[in-house]
C-alpha cells in the first residue's frame, strides 16, 4: 500500500486542466478493450488507437470501453478530443489521488471510485482509482493497473445471463459500482479474520511484534476508510439525483448499492475501534506481565530478608558467640532459616499474594 498522499506537488503552479499523471507509473502499455451488446449481440474486441472506438455515433446497443493504464496522456488526451469531455474531467482521470466523488457535465456523469482488492502471497490490500465516465449509450472505465474485480460482469455479457444485457449504459454503471462495492465485503472479510487473531494473540501473549501488527492494522484501515467513506455521498447522489441518464429502474438497484456502502462503513468503523482499543489491551498485557515478574522478585526479597539478616549476624567476627561453640549450632541455624522461609510462603498463600 503506497503512502497517504501522492506527489500533488508536481501541479504546482500549471492550469486547470493540464494533464498531469499523479501516481504509480506503469511500464506496461495502456490496453483498450471494447464491448459492443444489445439483447441480441455481443461482440468483445481489443483496439490499438482511440479512434477505433470513438466517437460514439452509430451505436446501436451499449459500448463498454475500459482503458488499463493512465500513466500515458497522449492516449488520455485524444480520449478527450474525441469523446468532448471536459479538460478538468481528463485531469482528474490521471491524478489517480482522487477522492471518490460525483460530477455531473449534463450530457454525462463523471465518477471517481477507489477499486480495493488483494494480490496473492500479500497481506495488504491494494487501492487502485477507477474512473467512469456514463453517457447515453456508453460508460468508459479508467483503471491504473488493469487488474479489477470486473471479470464476473464480463463473464455476464458473453453468457447473456441475467438482465444486464436487455438494460442500458446506466445499470451496466450499476453493476460495475455494484461489483467494486461488493469486493469491499471480501476485503473487510479478511481483515476482520486478522484482527480477531491479533487480539486473542494480545491477551494471551503480548509482544512487540504484536505492536507491529496493530500499527500496521491500523494503516490499512485508515486507507480503506478515505477510499470508502466518501462513496456513501456518490451513490447517495446518483439514486436521488436528477439526471435523465439514470433511469428510474436503476435508481432502486443503485438504492441497493447504497445500503451495502453504509454498511460497509459500519464494519470498517467497527474495525477502526477494535484496533484502537487493541493498544490499550497490549500496554495493559505487558502492564500485567511486568506486575507479575515484580510480584515474584518481591516474594523473593522478601523472603531473603530475614534470612539475610540472621546470616548477617553470625558473619560478625567478634569471638564470644555462644552458638559458635554449640555442636549443634549450624544445624538448628539452618532448620530456623528453612522454617522462616516456609513460614512466610504459607503467610503469602494465605493473603492471595502468590
Amino acid at each position: 500500500m503506497a503512502g497517504l498522499t501522492k506527489q500533488r506537488s508536481k501541479k504546482a503552479g500549471l492550469p486547470p486542466g493540464t494533464l498531469v499523471h499523479i501516481g504509480e507509473k506503469k511500464t506496461e502499455p495502456v490496453r483498450i478493450t471494447v464491448i459492443d451488446y444489445d439483447e441480441a449481440h455481443f461482440e468483445e474486441r481489443e483496439v490499438a488507437s482511440v479512434k477505433d472506438c470513438l466517437p460514439f455515433q452509430g451505436i446501436s446497443g451499449v459500448r463498454w470501453i475500459n482503458v488499463s493504464g493512465v500513466s500515458q496522456l497522449d492516449i488520455i488526451e485524444e480520449i478527450g478530443k474525441c469523446g468532448q469531455f471536459h479538460p478538468l474531467l481528463l485531469e482528474d482521470i490521471v491524478n489517480t489521488d482522487q477522492r471518490p466523488k460525483l460530477d455531473d457535465y449534463r450530457e454525462y456523469l463523471f465518477i471517481v471510485l477507489k477499486m480495493l482488492y488483494r494480490k496473492k502471497q500479500e497481506e495488504v490490500c491494494t487501492v487502485e482509482q477507477v474512473s467512469l465516465i456514463l453517457g447515453p449509450r456508453y460508460v468508459i472505465s479508467f483503471q491504473e493497473n488493469g487488474l479489477d474485480v470486473f471479470d464476473p460482469i464480463r463473464e455476464r455479457l458473453r453468457n447473456g445471463k441475467g438482465r444486464i444485457r436487455s438494460q442500458g449504459a446506466d445499470y451496466l454503471l450499476y453493476s460495475l459500482m455494484d461489483a467494486i462495492v461488493d469486493q469491499y465485503f471480501v476485503i473487510l472479510e479478511t481483515l476482520g479474520e486478522r484482527i480477531e487473531a491479533l487480539e486473542e494473540e494480545l491477551i494471551s501473549r503480548a509482544s512487540p511484534e504484536s505492536l507491529r501488527l496493530i500499527h500496521k492494522a491500523k494503516h490499512e484501515l485508515l486507507f480503506l476508510r478515505r477510499a470508502v467513506w466518501p462513496l456513501r455521498e456518490v451513490i447517495n447522489n446518483l439514486q436521488r439525483g436528477e439526471s435523465p441518464l439514470i433511469s428510474a429502474a436503476t435508481r432502486v438497484y443503485l438504492r441497493d448499492v447504497y445500503d451495502h456502502a453504509v454498511q460497509v462503513i459500519d464494519t470498517l468503523e467497527t474495525f477502526r475501534e477494535m484496533v484502537s482499543s487493541m493498544v490499550d489491551i497490549y500496554l495493559s498485557s505487558i502492564s500485567y506481565r511486568m506486575n507479575a515478574v515484580m510480584k515474584v522478585l518481591t516474594i523473593i526479597t522478601t523472603i531473603f530478608m530475614p534470612l539475610t539478616f540472621i546470616v548477617g549476624i553470625y558473619g560478625m567476627n567478634f569471638k564470644y558467640m555462644p552458638e559458635l561453640e554449640s555442636r549443634w549450632g549450624y544445624p538448628a541455624v539452618l532448620i530456623v532459616l528453612g522454617s522462616i522461609a516456609i513460614l512466610m510462603l504459607l503467610f503469602f498463600r494465605k493473603k492471595k499474594w502468590w
